[in-house]
């Protein structure tokens, strides 16, 4: 038999008839499945979808695998175009326990500065426009008053990242000269970020001083050289020496710095513009109005950690130092927009009143969260697990304090854990919390990470879990809102019937 144009050579006459047995694209999206999922998203987006899922059903046939049905072929190509539909970019719901989470866009915003955030962006704005003049103005301007109301200090200004800051600080005060920096200092945070390279990149040469777990001011001093501009002092972030241990403080470095004529520079990292002391973590830990305070001439840190605002760096000092930065010719390429500068604003507003931002700050009310606070809401949301599993007909036996529920060979439970501060800022610190543990007894299924991963890849809105002995566990710590408690309440549903259907043990009440 003569084979189809394209076809394979090794293809069998039965493959070649169900090659052509497959429907066309058009008809495909044509049915109400496929369209359903389509939405509103646009149809060379649905097309392709559907193309590269019939592509997947010719693999799969010339391989030697048994053509799908019909209707199986409509289930592929409607998964397929809903998955393209879906921004890359989406919510996801935290229950990892990690407050400020690196991969999952560090501290979320309060409602009202993404509020401020959509507003400012659906519309023009005053970005650089000085209402008070009708003339041409300058985004620096936008949140420096508040961040020095704050801070205490001088000036501020504002880029797009901590990193950008230190590339920034360093290239103008020390490019072509010496900055002294302490060798357990010289750390890789994530994304490979590491302070001899931006050290480098900036222009200045980096002079190490003392060793990796012990620095003495006489190791400044015996460094320091006429070609010494700056002493550069760093956060560790997620790096930590314990044990015998040695550094010297900013307020010390900076009287040092000062007697010898040169600039202190600290990189605070996360940076806090409140005491952390009332959540139980970040003992030894100072803020940058301390460090200010202290005499340190410039100081940096970041906009999206513990302060719980958008992504940005930012920089505080003398007035002059401040000045010769927004006149570096980086700060072109470092100036944050408009919607960093909203969301920014709109978050540094809060904290002018001593207890708002405790209350609606997430980062901070999350890592302030009671424990009375956190074991009512995981009874809760067990609570809600219960009746929507009743709600469905599954026969589901709950405890009499509601902490505990078996469903099957399924056991959901509240227990106690542990959360994590995260984003780098305090990497020891730990925090008592309250989670939703599920464990199936059924020892030949699936495991738990099987589990964690259908939670991130099937729905629009990924929950994220963490595995722990086995089991799924979800700290109610980091969820937002109702919102995510509604998902995390899907989710466990979700996964106690998946379970169910693998062992067989679906049962009606």
């Amino acid at each position: 038999m003569t084979k189809a144009p394209g076809a394979c050579p090794a293809c069998t006459d039965a493959m070649l008839e169900a090659l052509r047995a497959l429907p066309r694209v058009d008809d495909l999206l044509a049915e109400a499945r496929v369209a359903a999922a389509q939405g509103d998203a646009p149809h060379n987006l649905a097309l392709c979808a559907v193309r590269a899922s019939l592509d997947r059903e010719r693999a799969r046939i010339r391989s030697g695998l048994a053509p799908r049905t019909r209707d199986e072929l409509i289930t592929a190509a409607a998964e397929a175009v809903a998955a393209e539909a879906r921004h890359n970019l989406r919510c996801a719901v935290n229950a990892t326990g990690v407050v400020i989470h690196t991969n999952l866009g560090r501290a979320p915003l309060s409602q009202r500065a993404a509020r401020h955030i959509a507003n400012v962006a659906s519309h023009y704005s005053t970005l650089e426009f000085d209402v008070a003049t009708g003339a041409r103005g300058s985004r620096h301007d936008l949140v420096a008053n508040l961040l020095c109301e704050l801070t205490g200090a001088e000036a501020a200004v504002v880029v797009n990242n901590n990193a950008a800051a230190v590339m920034l600080v360093l290239n103008e005060f020390a490019r072509g000269q010496e900055a002294l920096v302490s060798r357990g200092e010289l750390v890789e945070i994530g994304g490979s970020f590491r302070i001899p390279d931006i050290m480098e990149l900036s222009g200045a040469v980096m002079k190490e001083v003392g060793t990796t777990n012990k620095t003495h001011l006489k190791d400044y001093e015996r460094a320091l050289t006429p070609e010494t501009s700056m002493v550069l002092k760093v956060h560790p972030s997620n790096y930590r020496v314990v044990g015998f241990h040695e550094e010297v403080d900013a307020a010390a470095l900076a009287q040092f710095a000062h007697e010898h004529g040169v600039l202190m520079y600290e990189d605070q990292g996360s940076g806090s513009l409140v005491d952390l002391a009332r959540t139980g973590i970040g003992a030894g830990e100072h803020t940058p109005i301390q460090s200010l305070a202290a005499g340190i001439d410039i100081v940096s840190c970041s906009g999206d950690k513990l302060l719980g605002a958008t992504q940005a760096g930012i920089i505080l000092g003398k007035a002059q130092c401040i000045e010769r930065l927004r006149n570096n010719p980086l700060m072109r390429a470092f100036r944050p927009d408009k919607l960093t500068l909203a969301g920014l604003e709109a978050v540094l507003r809060e904290y002018l009143d001593a207890e708002k931002p405790w209350a609606n700050v997430p980062v901070l009310r999350m890592l302030s969260a009671t424990q009375d606070e956190l074991h009512k809401r995981a009874c809760g949301i067990l609570a809600r697990c219960l009746g929507t599993l009743i709600e469905q007909g599954i026969s589901v036996i709950p405890d009499e304090a509601n902490e505990r529920l078996v469903c099957g060979p399924c056991v959901l439970k509240v227990a106690a854990g542990t959360s994590y501060t995260g984003g780098g800022a305090l990497p020891t610190e730990e925090l008592p919390t309250w989670t939703l543990r599920l464990a199936c007894l059924e020892p030949n299924i699936p495991d738990a990470e099987t589990w964690r991963m259908k939670l991130i890849k099937d729905p629009a809105r990924p929950v994220v879990t963490r595995v722990n002995a086995g089991e799924l566990v979800a700290d109610v710590r980091t969820l937002v809102d109702d919102r995510d408690e509604d998902d995390l309440v899907d989710a466990l549903v979700l996964i106690i019937l998946y379970l169910l259907a693998a062992t067989g043990t679906k049962e009606n009440s």
